[in-house]
């Protein structure tokens, strides 16, 4: 082994051998079976760009104390678990660039260890930003559900129990996949998680949606102003379509490759699919740069304490 191979545990199925595997997209045939090239350069600039938007994130909350509450510490765990995706990232791809350059000479043995920790991040990062997902969309639905009684329900205590938790358990679950990710069980719980994650979040700002609409048809009736009633309608189906359809875009093609590895690992479709791993990881990137743009910078609040911080107003 000679470079580093991001998540190289879940590039391909483990069971199929090499011959099955070329055989296979040999079968297969078509240009589109060839998979993609995606450059390490691209990986770096994706995975800066992510950084340094959630450290702004980050350092916004910290700085304003109006931001100190268990809605903007979710965001701002989100951010960390996004910081996570981009630094694993980051060194990943700068190991392989100074290796393939020769600048750096590294034993094969070392190079094992290091992909093992930088895979164990990605897992921890990838888990632990798709729980916050969740815990944000728990989060707004008990605001707009039950907002008179939101701070009895939602207490600061609470809040810290369940990051501590979200953080322990993406830490242990990325242990056990490390250790035992040759075993499809590991995989399907993954699998799980992700469908359970999808169907919640679809739930929750569906019904979320459909308060909002049932709010604005009571006071356009009452106010005789049905132009008001579609505008803000169409306003909220953009932003449940942006919530929903980014979440899916970015992560469902990852966990579709999932499945294909425990369905069909060595059918000749399944391993053209595979080809495009690089592809479905630049994506999961592409959601830590759009997350602080949906979750963050939305708030009126954080985006002037982020121009204080940007200009160094201290």
């Amino acid at each position: 082994m000679s470079t580093l191979a991001p998540l190289r545990l879940l590039r391909e199925p483990w069971n199929a051998s090499e011959g099955n595997q070329s055989n296979a997209t040999a079968g297969a045939g078509g240009a589109w079976c060839q998979g993609l090239d995606v450059p390490n350069e691209l990986f770096l600039t994706l995975g800066l760009v992510s950084l340094v938007e959630n450290l702004l994130v980050v350092a916004a909350i910290l700085k304003n104390r109006n931001l100190h509450s268990p809605m903007y510490y979710f965001i701002c765990c989100l951010a960390v678990s996004d910081m996570l995706v981009s630094v694993s990232n980051l060194a990943e791809t700068l190991f392989m660039l100074l290796m393939e350059h020769g600048v750096l000479v590294i034993h094969a043995s070392i190079i094992r260890h290091m992909d093992n920790i930088i895979d164990m991040l990605i897992c921890s990062s990838v888990v632990s930003s798709l729980s916050f997902l969740g815990v944000i969309a728990v989060d707004r639905y008990i605001t707009i559900f039950y907002a008179l009684r939101y701070h009895s329900i939602m207490t600061l205590q609470r809040a810290v129990v369940n990051m501590a938790s979200v953080w322990l358990a993406s830490t242990v679950s990325s242990t056990v996949f490390i250790t035992y990710y040759r075993n499809n069980a590991i995989l399907l719980c993954l699998i799980g998680f992700f469908l359970f994650m999808l169907i919640l979040m679809l739930v929750l700002y569906i019904h979320m949606f459909a308060l909002a609409r049932h709010h604005l048809r009571s006071i356009s009736s009452q106010q005789k102003h049905p132009t008001v009633y579609r505008t803000s309608s169409l306003k909220g189906a953009v932003t449940l379509t942006i919530l929903l359809g980014v979440f899916f875009i970015c992560w469902g093609p990852f966990f579709f490759h999932l499945i294909l590895i425990v369905t069909c690992p060595t059918n000749p479709f399944c391993t053209c699919f595979f080809g495009y791993f690089n592809l479905f990881l630049i994506l999961i990137i592409c959601n830590s740069v759009v997350d602080p743009l949906i979750y963050a910078f939305r708030s009126q609040e954080l985006r002037r304490t982020l121009r204080e911080v940007v200009l160094c107003s201290w």
